[in-house]
């Protein structure tokens, strides 16, 4: 299939590839494909959702290595000095940031509490609320969208600046890509809104009524955005030359910490990215609607793709592998 046939397939397809918007690709440093759907541009940006906890990832290891935090074994808790603890509760003394990094914490609900937490004044101290138990540290894999919330808390107390500027000071800048604004309303009707409207959005990342960026969510990207920090992990934390983040841990980030079951395709863990193949140099993070930071070391590959709200599409990995690479690696 060449590319204008490829191109032809997404723009006809009613299956789960109808929702791509943007495709952009970089093999051994280059620009080697770019591609748009849906009235977008290589310049518009999607709310990627849970490339989000990707992102987030990469701002905690600048921040260990800036010395803000001290190890990835320290204590949640050791950022919130002035956290009221609720009475009784033990385990949330032990949580570290490893925990929330791998999806291991443990929380006081059945399902995530969207409601309580998404109507609060304050997201971050709303999850807290939420962390620990009875159970105590068991090292389950629950997954835990709002969890991450605890993250940027612990990166904006550490830096002591607003996690969207520490991004943009130590991530979206040295990489040449435009800086995020933070969203500003958070209703209801506008958290709907932004999630299901399929138009462009601005550079922007969701934000709480105290300002705080949505660590789980929320990050407006191109797929431009995404194949480059994509190619800033392909090259162990450099990019053209510069160092991002240190090679120890990005190495660390995509090590397989956990192996997870069925739901997420067995697929390794690492800290909020995965790796799909237990023998293979693949990582990627990944979002709802298929929106997808995919990095392949063994072909020198990274590869960004968005897609507005669709559901039931998750993981395309398979889709990258079987139909983008035999279009754009010769």
């Amino acid at each position: 299939m060449n590319r204008e046939q490829f191109h032809k397939s997404i723009a006809e397809s009613t299956g789960n590839e109808s929702n791509i918007c943007q495709i952009y690709a970089i093999v051994n440093g280059e620009t080697v494909y770019e591609d748009n759907w849906h009235g977008y541009k290589t310049e518009d940006a999607v709310n990627v959702n849970s490339v989000t906890k990707g992102v987030m990832a990469l701002l905690a290891g600048v921040a260990l290595d800036k010395g803000m935090i001290k190890s990835m074994d320290q204590k949640v808790l050791d950022f919130f000095p002035d956290y009221t603890v609720k009475r009784g509760e033990k385990t949330i003394y032990d949580v570290t940031i490893k925990h929330l990094l791998t999806m291991t914490a443990p929380y006081k609900y059945r399902s995530e509490p969207w409601t309580k937490v998404c109507t609060s004044d304050d997201w971050t101290i709303a999850v807290l609320d939420f962390l620990g138990g009875r159970k105590g540290i068991t090292g389950e894999f629950k997954y835990a969208t709002l969890g991450i919330q605890i993250l940027a808390g612990v990166i904006e107390n550490s830096a002591g600046m607003r996690c969207i500027d520490f991004a943009n000071k130590n991530l979206f800048r040295p990489l040449g890509l435009p800086e995020r604004i933070s969203h500003g309303d958070s209703s209801k009707e506008d958290q709907f809104d932004f999630y299901m409207n399929k138009n462009p959005r601005k550079y922007e990342w969701y934000s709480d009524p105290q300002g705080a960026v949505t660590a789980g969510w929320g990050i407006c990207m191109s797929a431009r955005d995404m194949a480059v920090i994509g190619t800033m992990v392909l090259n162990d934390g450099q990019y053209e030359g510069r160092r991002i983040i240190s090679e120890d841990y990005i190495n660390d980030m995509t090590a397989p910490h956990l192996k997870l079951g069925e739901r997420f395709g067995n697929m390794n863990y690492g800290y909020l990215w995965y790796r799909p193949f237990d023998d293979r140099e693949v990582y990627a993070a990944i979002g709802d609607s298929g929106n997808i930071i995919y990095v392949n070391k063994e072909k020198n590959v990274s590869v960004g793709i968005t897609g507005t709200f669709k559901p039931r599409i998750f993981d395309r990995v398979e889709f990258i592998e079987k139909r983008v690479l035999p279009v754009i690696v010769k």
